[in-house]
């Protein structure tokens, strides 16, 4: 069989382009050799270690090019392999579930900041109900577990250096609580020029021009961050099996003991070592991520990874139901003989950024979800839409502080009131997007039991005691105010135009 010259330039390519990857490499290891050389010697071996998950994820991100999945061979997953929750609640709890939770850590995913809800600091210390943050409502549901079965569920908080010293800060007003608190640090990654592929920073520090030098790698870092931390093996000799992981803003996601008597009644051969809480999707997730059978193995699909031609399929609710909440269930054993075999397969999102000075880079990334590949009798469980509750805009938190819920030990559920237990449509405009704005408007968080939907746009104020039901629209014109009065009763309104009320 004779070579055509088509395949002597193929050859010739691959050969051209497996050069140019070397030389990119060789490149980035002398640049972070520099960093390093800029470091004290703590920190240069925090650094190193942070360095080290950088080369090898930037050595696959120079192998992979392209959507990182094969359309044709996405299945949807075995009937089994994703579980109703109701099925795993009939099995009941057994008498001592105090022994299953003395093998349980709690973590939580804190290494966000406010800025998108227009506050300072770490995420996790905005108010959200009565003065109460992400972070009290998180310590008070623990020590609640705690008092209640006399058990000693820590708590682990994964930091990311945005939010480390804001947070170590704030941890000592819980010293008389009864939850042992521990920390660790995300890895710090370096963004790289989008042209170059080579990182900006000139230099180990974190201010002046290497402000925006610097990322925390996405929560799919949690794995090798917590294992370098030596927290993992800490635990691990204290007899802990389990992690419950989840983000910090979902108030849903509290510990759910049917779940983890699950977790813990299999027989050991077939023990499972990852469960992904999912539940059905709504027209408001078409983005979240989804499960999927690829290659005889379960698997997150995320948007980021899904061809251009088959966006709009993977938004369907019909194919895809389910999407992925991020509270995960994931076996401390197994995260420590992958991590040590360097067996964690996590799919890359590329995650590109425009600088304020107009400067394009890229941020390298992993989700913690997508690891589910690579742990033995993974499963989902289709758990109910209560376990997702997250508050990413003033929109949710409205929600939140409203009638809707009522709050019991740090944990919100939907009010016995409600008739219907689905959650309203709330769309609230610019005006409302940074929290300070946002209570400004508010003189108290409207009646909201008997809403459906919600739209709010322009300059709106609500005065004392407002009560929304059905589908209320108001829209302020540009220039105008809309000032809702004390006590008004708004059922299936559109409110338009301008309407102030003015003290005299």
């Amino acid at each position: 069989m004779s070579l055509t010259v088509a395949d002597l330039a193929r050859g010739a390519m691959t050969e051209f382009q497996e050069k140019l990857r070397q030389q990119h490499e060789d490149s980035m290891h002398r640049e972070l050799e520099a960093l390093l050389a800029t470091a004290n010697k703590e920190e240069a071996e925090i650094s190193r270690k942070d360095f080290d998950g950088f080369k090898k994820l930037f050595h696959r991100f120079l192998q992979v090019k392209g959507p990182s999945v094969d359309w044709a061979k996405i299945n949807r997953p075995p009937e089994d392999s994703i579980q109703p929750y109701d099925r795993i609640k009939a099995k009941g709890l057994p008498d001592n579930i105090t022994a299953s939770l003395n093998k349980l850590v709690v973590v939580k995913l804190n290494g966000g900041l406010g800025t998108s809800m227009g506050c300072k600091g770490p995420k996790s210390l905005i108010s959200v109900r009565n003065e109460n943050t992400f972070l009290d409502l998180t310590v008070q549901q623990i020590e609640h577990l705690n008092k209640t079965f006399n058990t000693d569920v820590p708590l682990v908080l994964m930091n990311s250096f945005n939010t480390d010293e804001d947070t170590k800060k704030i941890l000592q007003k819980y010293s008389h609580h009864r939850v042992n608190i521990h920390t660790f640090n995300q890895s710090r990654y370096p963004r790289i020029n989008k042209e170059s592929l080579l990182p900006i920073a000139k230099g180990m520090g974190l201010n002046g021009a290497n402000t925006e030098a610097w990322y925390p790698p996405g929560h799919g870092d949690i794995y090798a961050s917590f294992h370098n931390s030596g927290l993992l093996d800490k635990l691990l000799a204290e007899g802990r099996e389990y992690i419950f992981v989840s983000n910090i803003d979902n108030l849903g996601a509290t510990v759910d003991l049917f779940i983890l008597h699950h977790l813990m009644s299999q027989p050991a051969d077939k023990r499972c070592e990852f469960i992904m809480e999912v539940t059905d999707k709504t027209r408001a997730d078409v983005k979240g991520g989804t499960l999927i059978q690829y290659e005889d193995h379960l698997r997150l699909l995320e948007i980021a990874q899904v061809p251009k031609a088959h966006v709009d399929e993977f938004k369907s609710v019909t194919k895809f139901k389910i999407f992925n909440t991020n509270n995960l269930w994931i076996s401390l054993p197994a995260i420590k003989r992958l991590q040590e075999k360097n067996a964690m397969e996590m799919e890359i999102i590329v995650n590109p950024k425009t600088l304020d000075g107009g400067l394009n880079v890229i941020q390298l990334e992993t989700a913690v979800g997508a690891a589910i590949k690579s742990f033995k009798n993974a499963m989902g469980v289709n758990v109910p839409r209560s376990r997702f509750l997250p508050v990413k805009t003033s929109s949710d938190l409205l929600l939140v502080m409203s009638n809707l819920y009522s709050m019991d030990a740090g944990s919100l559920t939907m009010s016995k009131k409600r008739e219907f237990p689905t959650t309203p449509h709330v769309k609230l405009g610019s005006s409302f997007t940074k929290v300070q704005e946002f209570l400004k408007r508010f003189e108290n968080i409207p009646d909201m039991l008997e809403l459906d939907h919600l739209t709010v746009s322009g300059d709106v104020t609500f005065g004392k005691n407002v009560s929304l039901k059905g589908t209320v629209i108001i829209i302020a014109n540009h220039g105008d105010r809309i000032d809702i009065p004390a006590g008004a009763m708004l059922e299936n309104k559109i409110v338009s135009g301008n309407l102030r009320i003015l003290d005299h």
